[in-house]
């Protein structure tokens, strides 16, 4: 019996991803880092600042997201998000970048304790990168 299933991810501009031989898939969900195997029970979750990793027989691929909705259904996984990055074209200056980015974000005296929150992950994730 095969234990792969399909996931899409999907930002603003196209399609990102679509793979079909998917074994093991771990979001950043607001509840925490979640695994996702075939079979899972239906879900509905908000992603956080943090790595989707993706396992497949062949290969684990690992992407950089910002925020998003994560929905599995039927064996099918679905990731809505406005900005996500493959790891490995994350260099050390578009890591400054992204940090310094931030950094400004959360200097801003207007943002509310939610934005400041999600500001802060996005910080942590970004400086653990290597």
């Amino acid at each position: 019996m095969s234990e792969e299933f399909k996931v899409e991810i999907v930002n603003p501009e196209k399609s990102f991803l679509k793979k079909e031989d998917v074994i093991e898939v771990v979001v950043p969900a607001f509840e925490g880092e979640m695994g996702i195997l075939k079979d899972h029970i239906s879900i509905i979750s908000f992603l956080k600042p943090g790595i989707i990793k993706i396992l497949s027989k062949i290969d684990e691929e690992k992407y950089y997201v910002e925020d998003g909705i994560v929905e599995f259904k039927n064996n099918n996984l679905s990731i809505l998000t406005s900005s996500i990055l493959k790891l490995s074209d994350i260099d050390k200056s578009k890591q400054q970048d992204l940090i310094s980015s931030a950094e400004e974000q959360s200097k801003s005296a207007e943002i509310n304790d939610q934005a400041r929150y999600l500001i802060d992950q996005k910080l942590e994730v970004l400086k653990s990168l290597n």
